[in-house]
């Protein structure tokens, strides 16, 4: 169900053949202002533009892959102090999911084993946190050295610092995303910590996306 807030901001144009939907989601935190721009993109019914405020790169970056990954052009505009406007053109015939599940899914590799491993802290277990830090360390070197390496790493809350800047575990990272393994980090949480520029390995994902990867993930392992 939308939020209500969804009608606030908006507004329809139209011009001679051409529809322009202007979306106002300033203020909304991820993954809203995707549902709302692909609301907006659906009520086109046709060809047509879909115009997005908001307010942080983030919302930027998981608006731009919603129009890539449905072969939309779009354009992305900063406009002032925490303003971004991203203009969506959708073409004739485009195709359009039904919901938004999974719409900012960057498409992988279809394997057998769907394995996803979840890092929610910077640390491993309960405990002395220190000690958890070395676990932690030594778990994702572990996993590099694994016959079957797992599809999707996804990083959410404490757990998006270790792929950024300063992670003592950046180096084993960066060898299981060159080895084929997606690695995910909560924009959110980046945005939460202060730590949306120091992003140093893999892609930045939304709410969306983190259900979809463990619904759909054959085994989950939680360390």
């Amino acid at each position: 169900m939308m939020p209500s807030s969804y009608n606030k901001g908006k507004k329809k144009l139209r011009k001679e053949e051409f529809i322009m939907i202007q979306v106002n989601a300033i203020g909304d935190a991820c993954p809203i202002p995707v549902v709302k721009t692909l609301n907006a993109m659906k009520e086109l019914n046709g060809a047509g533009t879909v115009q997005t405020l908001v307010d942080n790169e983030i919302a930027v970056q998981n608006l731009t892959r919603l129009a890539e990954s449905k072969g939309c052009s779009i354009e992305t505009a900063k406009l002032g102090e925490k303003q971004y406007r991203v203009t969506i053109t959708v073409g004739e015939g485009a195709e359009l999911p039904e919901n938004a599940d999974g719409i900012c899914t960057v498409p992988a590799a279809e394997t057998p084993d769907n394995t996803v491993v979840v890092i929610s802290a910077d640390h491993m277990g309960e405990g002395d946190q220190a000690l958890g830090k070395i676990l932690l360390k030594g778990f994702l070197f572990a996993l590099t050295q694994q016959e079957t390496l797992p599809k999707t790493v996804l990083f959410y809350n404490g757990g998006a610092s270790v792929t950024c800047e300063g992670s003592a575990s950046l180096e084993d990272l960066q060898k299981l995303h060159e080895l084929g393994v997606e690695i995910l980090t909560c924009g959110t949480c980046l945005n939460h910590y202060g730590l949306a520029e120091k992003l140093r390995v893999g892609e930045v994902t939304n709410m969306y996306v983190i259900v979809e990867k463990q619904m759909q993930a054959t085994k989950v392992i939680r360390p």
